[in-house]
């Protein structure tokens, strides 16, 4: 389902192999939280989607979470940021922008960090939306 639909958004989307059920385990217990329903379904058909010029749509499941334990960490950014931890971000503009599901309250909705200002702003109502917003739209298609 998740590659069909982004391979009629943009046929030279690039996927990865999946993850398998041990991986998507492993990855919640590092995090101490469960993934969001649908970037699991995703996940376990491709590790990730590289859309146009390379940019990573969906990180794989070891970035995710090691960009997530790196911004949730109380020593990454002192004072420069609001609090990241009720984000989950799972991918990127290729500019520094990221997209993250909100966490806390749990919603489908995709919000996108800017990474200049520290805004948090609506992008999409959930992922395939966001998917097909991503790999049809230029770069700042958000905004």
């Amino acid at each position: 389902m998740w590659k069909e639909g982004a391979a009629e958004a943009l046929p030279e989307v690039e996927f990865r192999a999946p993850v398998d059920a041990t991986a998507l385990a492993e990855a919640e217990r590092r995090l101490g939280r469960g993934l969001p329903t649908q970037l699991t379904a995703l996940l376990m058909e491709t590790d990730g989607m590289v859309g146009e010029y390379g940019t990573d749509v969906v990180w794989s499941l070891d970035r995710i979470v090691e960009q997530n334990l790196l911004f949730w960490s109380p020593d990454t950014f002192p004072g420069l940021y609001m609090p990241f931890d009720p984000l989950l971000f799972f991918g990127d503009n290729g500019g520094g922008d990221q997209f993250a599901f909100v966490l806390t309250p749990a919603r489908p909705d995709i919000f996108v960090w800017d990474h200049e200002d520290d805004s948090r702003l609506w992008a999409a109502r959930e992922l395939e939306d966001y998917l097909h917003r991503s790999l049809t739209g230029d770069g700042d298609w958000y905004r």
